[in-house]
């Protein structure tokens, strides 16, 4: 018997959470030993970093569904490839391989939703997906409620590594030090892309009403880098931010920091840099995102506020500052209870479950 191919399918060409997603997975899969395979446009960061680690890349213009070039490319393709599971990830490369997954009788067509936010139809979900991986329970009741076939939806948040999101005391001196931060001064921390709905505008406006031993740290990049810089620049914040831009060892940055302050306020499932910054027990201010309510059943200090309200913004911060010194016994039982459902092993372990469910195994 052949060993059973994973081929994923994505119409972006940006870098963020939901391609992390799809490299993990890729990576993790041919780990276990499957085949695996990745579909994209020209042009797509994530078709690069697969590429980089020897994961075989194909591409198909998936800019639009009407593009009928494009179809018969596809189906010329997976005809070749003969994949045992198709997992789409975007709404173009959804309807397109979706399809074609199920004309060809490919034996598990996937799709993962990502983003909480209303779905245009329930119809490609529910004609071209035998399994719908839901990365929160939010967007999974958004689906069902929406017209997804419940039976079909998997909940399954995006694994973090727990091993390599870890304390450690030489990379906050190291940091700190790096940047000039006292250790009579607060850093509180934000890892994210830089986009609209990141909400770091938000931020910028709270630390104007903080303390000057607060200092402020987002670790990212992304087109809207510019604007932030120029928002911190006219509040005249330039001496209390630091900007190290998008970094590929992030998990270092997160040990600088004393205080998380998570500024989302749309569209997010749970995101990977809140799972990350939860890993290290640091105090969290968050706001009222649905999906990211989720994970604080298993998190001891935090608080919650609306998108904008800057008082209560300043007030979680001063109520989080009591809890500046580690408590690593009850840092480890968080971690622990974090790792069981939002861990990269229990990531994977569900995955392998539903592909056998569905017939797809290296038995």
């Amino acid at each position: 018997m052949n060993t059973p191919l994973v081929v994923h399918t994505d119409w972006s060409r940006s870098w963020g959470g939901q391609e992390i997603r799809t490299l993990t997975e890729l990576r993790a899969m041919r780990e276990h030993g499957f085949r695996v395979g990745l579909i994209v446009r020209e042009g797509a960061e994530l078709a690069r970093r697969a590429a980089e680690e020897d994961i075989p890349v194909y591409y198909i213009d998936f800019s639009s569904k009407f593009n009928l070039a494009a179809w018969f490319s596809l189906i010329r393709l997976l005809r070749r490839l003969r994949p045992d599971v198709i997992n789409t990830h975007s709404s173009e490369d959804a309807w397109m391989a979706g399809a074609a997954a199920r004309m060809l009788r490919v034996p598990l067509p996937v799709r993962t939703r990502h983003v909480l936010a209303p779905i245009s139809s329930a119809l490609s979900y529910n004609l071209f997906a035998r399994v719908i991986f839901a990365c929160s329970e939010s967007i999974g009741r958004q689906l069902a409620a929406q017209g997804v076939r419940e039976e079909r939806i998997v909940v399954q948040p995006t694994g973090i590594d727990e091993n390599r999101f870890r304390f450690r005391a030489g990379d906050r001196r190291a940091i700190r030090d790096q940047y000039g931060i006292r250790d009579d001064e607060i850093l509180v921390g934000n890892v994210a892309f830089i986009r609209h709905y990141k909400g770091h505008e938000f931020i910028v406006r709270t630390a104007r009403e903080m303390e000057s031993r607060y200092r402020f740290m987002i670790v990212g990049g992304g087109d809207d880098l510019p604007l932030l810089k120029q928002t911190i620049a006219e509040a005249g914040l330039e001496d209390r931010f630091i900007l190290p831009g998008h970094r590929e060892d992030v998990e270092r940055y997160f040990s600088a920091m004393d205080l998380i302050f998570f500024s989302s306020y749309e569209g997010e499932g749970i995101s990977q840099s809140f799972i990350q910054g939860l890993l290290y027990g640091i105090p969290l201010l968050t706001c009222r995102t649905p999906s990211l309510m989720e994970p604080l059943a298993h998190v001891r200090h935090y608080r919650t506020i609306d998108y904008g309200d800057v008082a209560a913004a300043r007030q979680g911060l001063l109520e989080l500052s009591a809890f500046l010194n580690r408590d690593e016994t009850n840092i480890e039982e968080q971690r622990k209870r974090l790792a069981a459902i939002y861990g990269l092993r229990t990531m994977i372990r569900t995955i392998l479950a539903t592909y056998r469910q569905h017939g797809v195994s290296l038995d």
